[in-house]
């Protein structure tokens, strides 16, 4: 698909975007030809524009704290201000801390919600705003296959990004006649920083491994063409999904 540039004129806001699963949406998205925006709360946002724009995309790099609510409005006011218009709104940040439920913090689930469900339903709200009054916008959010089955030691994560799927449907019940197409994507086992601690425990990982059919863990850019086609008009008449993106692993 990106051969053929399907977001060629699009403009794009991708939070996450400085590394793991957001950098590679967001890699796939510029080779599609959207005009973007990386939000990140460290300088690696900033990093892969950089990047990105020497290799010739339209790239450009906001720092925020999406758990700093005043904060999350201020970075959307400027992603508006960069980009004139929002089409596609891709929500691909997120925390999460591995403990048994009965070590767990309150703060630390009290910040999982705040920084995976508030910020996202905060985004959503925005986004979906300045989209309803142009009658047409794409949001895509990251959930998880915790959507579906409950994980080991991660039951805020599990519980934060279960909201992420439900939120997703419960949008595109309000949105899907009024232009916006509101889906999610659930990642499987992507080898990224956040879930470090799974893929270096060799014992773990081989459990993993022996349930995934295509034999190997995901990689940030196996999200990229997922994430293209929901934001292009190929997509127009899906609403409301949550597509795993696991190599096979549901379907064992």
């Amino acid at each position: 698909m990106t051969e053929r540039t399907p977001l060629e004129g699009k403009t794009a806001l991708i939070t996450g975007g400085g590394g793991g699963i957001g950098r590679g949406i967001a890699d796939g998205f510029a080779r599609a030809g959207a005009r973007l925006v990386l939000v990140g709360r460290s300088q690696s946002a900033s990093t892969a524009a950089r990047e990105m724009t020497a290799s010739g995309a339209s790239v450009t790099a906001i720092q925020c704290d999406v758990a700093d609510r005043d904060d999350l409005e201020a970075m959307f006011a400027a992603t508006l201000d960069r980009l004139g218009h929002l089409d596609v709104l891709v929500n691909c940040h997120g925390t999460a801390v591995a403990s048994p439920t009965v070590d767990h913090e309150l703060d630390a689930w009290d910040r999982t919600l705040e920084v995976n469900l508030t910020s996202v339903f905060t985004l959503c709200r925005l986004a979906g705003t300045h989209m309803l009054e142009r009658g047409s916008g794409k949001i895509i959010n990251i959930a998880s296959m915790y959507f579906f089955f409950g994980g080991l030691n991660v039951a805020a994560y599990s519980a934060s990004k279960g909201g992420v799927a439900q939120l997703t449907k419960a949008l595109s019940n309000e949105w899907a006649g009024r232009g916006l197409n509101v889906n999610a994507i659930a990642p499987g086992y992507i080898r990224t920083e956040l879930n470090r601690h799974i893929w270096e425990d060799e014992t773990r990982s081989s459990e993993i491994l022996g349930r995934i059919p295509s034999g190997r863990w995901g990689e940030p850019e196996d999200m990229a063409e997922p994430a293209v086609f929901l934001a292009s008009d190929a997509a127009r008449y899906i609403h409301g999904i949550v597509l795993p993106v696991d190599g096979g692993f549901m379907a064992r």
